[in-house]
């Protein structure tokens, strides 16, 4: 009979977890899973175009942080510095158009 208590009270918790909670999950177990088949597929590359598609991809990366300041905080010493020499956001629109840039520099 305490078996069945439980039971009962799991399925009501889990009932209670929004469904987008799910669909979120789902589509981050596919990511992962696509992930994986696309490393495996990678694996098998010549590694000078694995390294120069890792370079290309970082780079992207790096200038999208640089450009939006958007980077994580353990980046931001770097990205600070780099940003005096590359176009930024603020340099282009201007901090007083650019609400989430005076929101990143009060933290």
């Amino acid at each position: 009979m305490q078996l069945l208590a439980a039971a009962t009270t799991t399925a009501d918790k889990l009932s209670a977890i929004p469904a987008d909670f799910w669909l979120k999950l789902a589509l981050g177990v596919v990511a992962l899973v696509v992930g994986f088949i696309i490393l495996r597929k990678v694996a098998g590359m010549n590694k000078v175009v694995l390294t120069v598609l890792a370079l290309f991809f970082a780079t992207m990366g790096g200038f999208n942080w640089i450009y939006e300041r958007s980077e994580p905080a353990w980046a931001t010493p770097f990205v600070s510095v780099v940003a005096g020499f590359v176009p930024t956001k603020a340099k282009l629109v201007g901090p007083a158009k650019s609400p989430e840039l005076l929101a990143a520099k009060k933290r």
